[in-house]
This record gives structure tokens, C-alpha cells and sequence, in this order.
């Protein structure tokens, strides 16, 4: 008998606690419940991309800083050199080549487009 009503609870129980769970995954597959975990997963993302850019941003401006001393240029932060200490920092400026193509469109071209049509 007592064996009978111990498994008879155990049943029981294990059948109220499969339903609570199952009722708790259906609430969390509505629609409402996924935009809201979608959201919460966009604003968690937003704020991962900015502390990552914040600290490559400090990593930039700690890179610089070194850069500058290296160099021993004592100017502050976002102050640009003079133009010609900044031209003799950055060196020649390459001259620039063009290059210019043509079309032959004589009619007794074998490329000419106009008699396609």
C-alpha cells in the first residue's frame, strides 16, 4: 500500500513539474516573448560594440602618444603640424600619372557597339 502511494506521488509530481516546464518553453516561444529577447540581444550587442570602440579608441590614443614621442614631436593631441614640418614628416608627394583610354568607333571596327542593335 505504501508502496503504491509512494509512486502514485512520484507520478503525480513528475507530472505537475513536465507540465510547468513545458508551460514556461510555450510562453517563452510566443511572438511577443521572441521580439523581446531579440531586443534584449540587439541593446546587449550595442553596448559590447561601444566598449569596443572605446577601447580601441584609447588604444589609438595611447599608440599615437607613444608614436609621437618616438618620433619626438611634442605637439599636444589633435593639433596638427605645421605644413611644412608636415610635409617634410610625410615625405615626397608622388606625382600623379593619368591614364587615358580610347575608343575607336569607326564603323569598320570589329568593337564598335552601335551596329549591335
Amino acid at each position: 500500500m505504501f508502496r503504491r502511494t509512494f509512486w502514485f506521488t512520484a507520478g503525480a509530481a513528475a507530472g505537475v513539474w513536465a507540465t510547468t516546464k513545458v508551460n514556461r518553453k510555450l510562453k517563452q516561444l510566443t511572438p511577443e516573448s521572441l521580439a523581446a529577447q531579440a531586443a534584449n540581444k540587439a541593446i546587449e550587442t550595442g553596448h559590447r560594440l561601444k566598449d569596443f570602440a572605446l577601447d580601441v579608441r584609447a588604444g589609438m590614443v595611447q599608440r599615437e602618444a607613444e608614436l609621437g614621442e618616438a618620433l619626438g614631436l611634442d605637439a599636444p593631441a589633435g593639433h596638427e603640424l605645421p605644413g611644412a614640418r608636415r610635409a617634410a614628416a610625410l615625405g615626397p608627394i608622388p606625382p600623379t600619372t593619368t591614364t587615358t583610354y580610347s575608343y575607336d568607333a569607326t564603323p569598320t571596327s570589329p568593337h564598335n557597339r552601335n551596329e549591335d542593335h
